[in-house]
């Protein structure tokens, strides 16, 4: 029985990551070199696309692993793990993760790299999706109350030179009125 045949019968003819039946390919699963069926996955070439880093990473499209992540195939479960933990700023998505269980050493393989070979980032965007970086400035876009001091941060307000806060997508930091506060992306608009 050849490796495709093989990934066939226990995928039942689909991707296994989203079970789509179009366009199927094998994937080997980072680190293993190996082509077996234990190393390896019949997935999409759209899953593939986003796997290989060619189409950028669109969240919704991921919402299937709330079924995958019940596979009890070893690669699904590893890929599964990965595609969980990079998109875990989504709160559906770090609320799968925390439902997931694995055994140990599938846990460890996992934990050995993401599928691109680099750590996951976390991307802040403004509430128009432009991407924020370290040193921007922004503007607010509601009236925010500021906790622990008494005033709130009038709409239009600039907050010059903001810092983004590692590792939650959803909040950067920022002086006003001379306070140090954490802002929360969805209220802000970068000024170009």
């Amino acid at each position: 029985m050849t490796i495709e045949s093989a990934l066939l019968t226990r995928s039942e003819s689909s991707c296994e990551l989203c079970r789509s039946t179009d366009d199927l390919q094998i994937f080997a699963v980072p680190p293993f070199e190996s082509a077996e069926p234990d190393y390896c996955l019949l997935i999409c070439r759209i899953c593939d696309d986003h796997l290989e880093g060619s189409s950028s990473m669109d969240v919704n499209y991921w919402r299937c692993l709330n079924d995958t992540m019940w596979s009890q195939v070893r690669p699904v479960q590893i890929m599964t793990w990965r595609l969980l933990t990079k998109l875990n700023s989504e709160p559906w998505a770090q609320d799968l993760l925390d439902m997931l269980c694995l055994e140990d050493d599938t846990l460890a393989l996992a934990k050995t790299g993401t599928f691109d070979g680099d750590a996951p980032t976390v991307k802040h965007k403004d509430s128009n999706g432009a991407l924020l970086k370290a040193g921007d400035s922004v503007t607010l876009i509601k009236d925010l109350n500021v906790k622990g001091v008494s005033f709130t941060a009038k709409r239009g307000t600039a907050v010059r030179n903001i810092s983004l806060v590692e590792n939650n997508s959803e909040q950067l930091e920022g002086r006003i009125n001379g306070t140090q506060i954490i802002i929360l992306t969805k209220f802000v608009k970068r000024v170009n």
